[in-house]
């Protein structure tokens, strides 16, 4: 038995088979999938630039917590739309209340995150720098960006399907195996 005829090799060659055959468009959808955490990476790269500056700017006038709150509320909205556009492709009126409101709740982790930290932070070590402070935040705000990228995908995505998932009957494969699709 050699290595092209043994069990071991059929069996990837079946499962490659009906790996193939189970998803029809499944490289297309990488590849928007693909697209979309680039263009979401690009808006949350501009939007923590912003988010920097602006917190920074404010930071001198109000205390930590205060310009975190201001700082995230303004490029959270700009976020949301920005997001909306770009990376899902959502245009017109239709849902832009429902999706502002998912950009709320990821605004909400992003506050907890956030907040949280400079709470840590300020127990920590109380007399840390504005430099200390500002990467402190970027870290959570990247941590936050997870979830931002979670709830909008769900909100966002208008190709998912909405509604109950059933399983379907799918068709027999070459091997005589049959297989079940989700939609």
């Amino acid at each position: 038995m050699n290595a092209v005829t043994s069990p071991a090799a059929a069996h990837r060659r079946q499962r490659w088979a009906i790996g193939r055959s189970r998803a029809p468009g499944s490289s297309r959808r990488r590849g928007r999938d693909l697209r979309r955490v680039g263009t979401f990476a690009t808006i949350g790269v501009v939007s923590t630039l912003a988010y920097v500056a602006l917190y920074s700017f404010l930071r001198p006038f109000m205390d930590a917590a205060a310009a975190n709150a201001v700082a995230l509320v303004a490029t959270a909205i700009g976020n949301t739309a920005a997001n909306r556009r770009f990376t899902f492709a959502v245009r017109g009126r239709a849902g832009m209340a429902r999706d502002q409101v998912a950009g709320l709740v990821a605004l909400g982790a992003a506050l907890v995150l956030t907040s949280a930290s400079i709470a840590a932070l300020g127990f920590v070590a109380p007399s840390a720098s504005h430099a200390i402070e500002v990467v402190i935040l970027v870290a959570a705000n990247a941590a936050a960006t997870v979830v931002r990228f979670l709830v909008l995908r769900l909100a966002l995505d208008r190709s998912r399907p909405r509604g109950p998932r059933t399983a379907q009957p799918g068709h027999l494969t070459p091997d005589g195996l049959l297989e079940r699709t989700v939609r």
